[in-house]
């Protein structure tokens, strides 16, 4: 089983074309047809469900299409938890860099001075792990130039798939097996996304504070925002509370089946991406963030300042995507069943947040799959744009 994220592979080349900000009244769930197209289309190619809270000058929308689950008729709850995957290293580096303000990290030390255990490249420096610019090769797997896969943690595929997906990892595990393989390229020379850098960001919390780094998340951004919907699941498989399900379809002899994946060992992600949140706590946070309450404002720079990568750019635990309508910040995340975006503009005028959770699709049947990531394309845009086709009479639109 390997986490995903919306900004790997094909999902990432669709994505190229606190308290602070969040409004007192009730969301409203009407108007915005628009956006309901675009989320009805989405339900359409393959996601089972999909929710979504949005906040810009017309105030704030949240809105469903979809089922909660594969043969049922309820429409998604807007309240509802889901897994955050990636979305957690936002969190993560957010922590860190309140360390850093602390002056218990050093942004531009080596992290092998922090963790000599592992054995690093003395190069690899903190704010490369953060930034993805490591070298370091992606424990869950990577596509070589020729777009051959190469495997990281132990994988199966189809019904193994399913049987397995309550297996356990250490971190120590994941960064083993990343660590068994060769770098990509020298620290520093690129950017590449790899799940390894937030491990190790995870075990770098870990040894400094003497805590788990679930706790310093919790103490430091959960409870001071009032984030009570917000989890570090640790071993748990399940997801406490209003949930929509989430699946998992393969072909077998020739047989599509689809079965039920909301239920799975999230130590695969860990620091990398174990969360689960609501739209509700992530626009809290994003909002937070932005706004300067979580970091001083050389911190939050410092996050935002960006390289060069597969969404437009990424900074320290912030991806950066450019679209017709401006760049906003936030994170994209994949698991198993679900996927999840959050975004906000520079100034938090315009914030989105999104969970989908995949139905019958099978991500191995690559026109689907096509069709199912410009759907969540779609719905972002609608989202933070207005619609796709507005986009085009508006300058500075990505390809």
């Amino acid at each position: 089983m390997r986490i995903r994220d919306m900004g790997v592979a094909a999902l990432s080349a669709a994505l190229l074309t606190g308290l602070a900000g969040t409004a007192v009244a009730e969301p409203v769930t009407d108007g915005r047809p628009e956006l309901r197209a675009a989320m009805d289309e989405l339900a359409a190619a393959g996601a089972a469900g999909v929710q979504v809270r949005l906040h810009d000058a017309r105030g704030d929308w949240v809105g469903s299409a979809g089922v909660r689950e594969l043969g049922g008729h309820r429409p998604p709850s807007t309240k509802g938890r889901f897994r955050a995957a990636s979305i957690t290293k936002t969190f993560v580096a957010t922590v860190i860099l309140q360390l850093v303000g602390e002056r218990r990290i050093e942004l531009d030390a080596p992290v092998d001075g922090y963790l000599p255990e592992f054995g690093l490249d003395e190069r690899i420096t903190v704010r490369m792990l953060l930034q993805h610019t490591s070298g370091l090769f992606n424990y869950t797997g990577e596509i070589n130039p020729d777009g051959s896969f190469e495997p990281g943690i132990p994988v199966s595929a189809g019904r193994e798939l399913v049987e397995n997906r309550f297996r356990e990892f250490t971190p120590e595990e994941l960064v083993g097996v990343s660590l068994s393989k060769p770098p990509r390229f020298e620290p520093g020379a690129r950017w590449s996304y790899s799940n390894t850098n937030y491990v190790l960001a995870g075990l770098l919390i870990e040894k400094i504070t003497g805590t788990p780094y679930a706790e310093q998340v919790e103490h430091r951004v959960l409870w001071p925002l009032g984030l009570h919907e917000t989890r570090v699941p640790g071993k748990r498989v399940g997801i406490a509370g209003p949930h929509a399900r989430g699946y998992f379809t393969y072909t077998e002899a020739g047989v599509r089946r689809t079965a039920d994946i909301t239920e799975l060992s999230p130590t695969a992600g860990w620091a990398a991406g174990e969360m689960i949140s609501t739209t509700r706590d992530l626009d809290r946070f994003v909002s937070a963030l932005l706004a300067g309450k979580l970091l001083p404002p050389p911190l939050l720079e410092e996050m935002l300042r960006t390289v060069p990568s597969d969404t437009g750019g990424y900074g320290l635990g912030v991806r950066r995507v450019d679209l017709g309508c401006g760049s906003v910040f936030g994170h994209t995340g994949g698991i198993l069943g679900y996927d999840s975006f959050m975004f906000s503009s520079r100034d938090g005028a315009r914030r989105f947040e999104m969970s989908a959770t995949i139905g019958v699709l099978d991500q191995t049947d690559e026109p689907a799959l096509a069709k199912y990531v410009n759907a969540l394309k779609t719905v972002m845009d609608a989202g933070l744009c207005g619609s796709a086709e507005k986009m085009a009479s508006r300058p500075g639109k990505s390809d």
